[in-house]
């Protein structure tokens, strides 16, 4: 602080009988299923307009079990495989069997899928699938098409009251004789300054982390908001060391921030890994070679680039096939970088992409907090396991997204007496975009798609200064300052929550791999739980497989 003087802003009261906070997939099918229901929405979004999140760059598409000969079964069988040994059988089965239900019916509303001359949706196929069941809506333009179609009935719907450009800055938790209980969230909005909405129900759908890290897939709004929301309000988080990197992110020279991704169904599609000398280098490390897993395939292509060298995605074959009209968005993506795919392989390097960990939940959404739930990539629900299989995070978003709205549905939703709390001073302003880039840098360096021990406890350290720093910027005045001061806390918070986690984990298995423990260890088969109060220690140990589902 400078020692200046600011006045306290009033804080503005609000009432909803649930607040949904982020407007990704999860967040706008939660909000369509319980407006729909009768109740009275506030969703909240920190961007500009509908939709958010990292959904509205998903290209691959949507995993689900469609197709002639495929299965609830098979698909949920792929997904345990993909996992590592850490996915909840019966979390993958309920997957599979309900994103059947939930996509049909989302078909039979309206929303536009590619199909075959027989008016079947057209499925493809991606890494560690046994089948064709990859559904596709506009090529490779999947998520822009979900979202877009989701945030046509969102504002459609008058029992959802959406408010723009409000940053969430903590959940409100009242003490109660039964324990403790969410009931609201106290946010900063553009517009109208500090508001708490308070509800009886807050469902968290803020997607991930990506942007804890110098490169990535995901958007500039991906930086743990909700993960730290529910870890500052006293809630379990689990598998936090579990973040996938992207095989192929386009290697262009840029700041720390988003890289175009190149989805996996060009690979699926026939794409080829080559090397500086053209060698298509997969086949030598996976028996499945560019269809291998993603966490092997990252891997591979990333200790290639570690030491120096170039690796490139060969789209020539797929452009000498006409296949470019299938990945309109690909093509985009090149073209806007000056490359060539038809003339010449394009670079690529391995950029994170994915958070397998997130708030602990059960099977229908539920925290460790009453009255908070989570759906979608904030959440860990087991079913992704040490290494997501592709495609699965839309079906996920949707499939939990309905099963949070029916079991929000079936609990009371009396009023709740709130304390109004004082508006915050929130360090931040445009100082805090140097400390964000110095946290993205070193969690690039020290806890990417390899970690050690020695870099894991530097990391720890330093983060732990980069903290101190933040909390002695100047108090942030307007919303992209106080915004910007919001998420620096984030960040570093759960980046220090993902330290935590990968320092314990001593084994390498599915995305996290340790340098100085490669092995995969029996003894190690299990889930870490974290709480914010035990940052440095292990909250508690959780059996992989054999938690029961809690509906």
């Amino acid at each position: 602080m400078d020692g200046a003087s600011y006045p306290v802003s009033p804080v503005q009261v609000v009432h909803s009988d649930v607040v949904v906070v982020g407007s990704g997939t999860a967040g706008m099918a939660a909000s369509l299923a319980l407006a729909q229901a009768g109740r009275r929405v506030r969703l909240l979004t920190k961007t500009d307009d509908l939709p958010g999140g990292s959904s509205l760059w998903a290209q691959g598409g949507v995993a689900v079990a469609l197709g002639a000969g495929d299965s609830a079964a098979d698909h949920a069988a792929d997904t345990v495989a993909a996992g590592a040994g850490l996915t909840d059988p019966t979390m993958a089965r309920l997957l599979a069997e309900a994103g059947i239900a939930e996509m049909s019916a989302l078909l039979e509303a309206g929303l536009p899928a590619d199909r075959g001359s027989d008016g079947q949706p057209l499925l493809g196929r991606e890494a560690a699938h046994g089948r064709h069941r990859i559904l596709h809506a506009g090529g490779d333009a999947t998520g822009r098409t979900l979202v877009t179609f989701l945030a046509d009935r969102v504002r459609a719907t008058l029992g959802i009251t959406v408010h723009t450009r409000a940053a969430a800055a903590d959940l409100v938790v009242r003490e109660t004789g039964r324990g403790r209980r969410a009931q609201g969230v106290l946010a900063y909005e553009d517009c109208t300054g500090w508001v708490l909405h308070v509800a009886p129900h807050v469902v968290l759908a803020t997607g991930g982390t990506g942007q804890l890290w110098a490169v990535t897939t995901n958007p500039p709004e991906a930086t743990g908001d909700g993960m730290a929301l529910a870890a500052r309000a006293g809630a379990h988080l689990a598998d936090l060391e579990f973040v996938q990197f992207h095989p192929t992110a386009l290697a262009v020279a840029g700041p720390p921030g988003r890289r175009p991704l190149l989805t996996e169904a060009l690979r699926g599609a026939g794409a080829k890994v080559l090397d500086a000398g053209g060698h298509a280098f997969m086949a030598d490390e996976h028996p499945d070679a560019e269809l291998a897993p993603r966490d092997v395939v990252a891997r591979a292509i990333g200790r290639r680039v570690a030491r120096g060298e170039k690796v490139f995605l060969d789209l020539r074959p797929l452009w000498a096939a006409g296949k470019s009209e299938k990945f309109p968005t690909v093509a985009s993506i090149c073209a806007e970088a000056g490359l060539d795919p038809a003339a010449a392989p394009v670079p690529v390097a391995p950029a994170a992409h994915y958070h397998m960990g997130g708030v602990l939940t059960d099977a229908d959404g539920r925290t460790s907090i009453p009255g908070l739930w989570a759906a979608g990539e904030v959440a860990c629900t087991h079913v992704h396991g040490a290494n997501r299989l592709a495609s699965n995070s839309l079906l996920e978003a949707v499939v939990f997204a309905g099963r949070v709205a029916a079991a929000l549905m079936a609990e009371p939703a009396a009023p709740q007496p709130v304390a109004v709390p004082d508006a915050p001073l929130v360090p931040g302003g445009a100082a805090a975009a140097d400390l964000a880039a110095e946290a993205q840098l070193l969690m690039a360096e020290k806890v990417g798609l390899v970690r050690d021990g020695p870099g894991l406890a530097e990391a720890a350290v330093r983060l732990q200064g980069l903290t101190l720093a933040a909390e002695r910027l100047v108090p942030a005045r307007d919303y992209a300052g106080i915004r910007a001061g919001l998420e620096l806390r984030n960040r570093l918070l759960l980046s220090l929550l993902v330290v935590e986690a990968a320092k314990r984990r001593e084994e390498s298995r599915g995305a996290h791999t340790r340098a100085d423990h490669p092995e995969t260890r029996d003894a190690w088969r299990h889930h870490q739980i974290l709480t914010y109060s035990d940052l440095g220690r292990v909250a508690e140990v959780e059996p992989a497989t054999t938690r029961e589902t809690r509906s």
